[in-house]
């Protein structure tokens, strides 16, 4: 799935990924590959994003927005 994350000024990650774990406002939730379709606010906490390679990366966030569709995921969020 294609996965964006972004922040009013900057993109912070761009790829094709396995899997992205969200701090949802009412906990944790992970999105896998053709995920049906959501659009969620998100608390402070880490987005954790598995690239196709296995690679993990990590992005610590205060506030945002998720949205899925169409295997396309749309982080949208500030950073502290």
């Amino acid at each position: 799935m294609k996965v964006y994350i972004l922040t009013p000024t900057s993109q912070l990650f761009e790829g094709e990924a396995r899997a992205v774990k969200v701090p949802g406002t009412t906990g944790q939730f992970e999105i896998l590959e053709k995920h049906a379709p959501i659009v969620s606010s998100l608390g402070k906490g880490t987005v954790h994003v598995t690239d196709i390679k296995g690679e993990k990366h990590q992005f610590l966030i205060t506030k945002g927005f998720v949205e899925v569709l169409q295997n396309e995921v749309n982080v949208l969020v500030r950073q502290s």
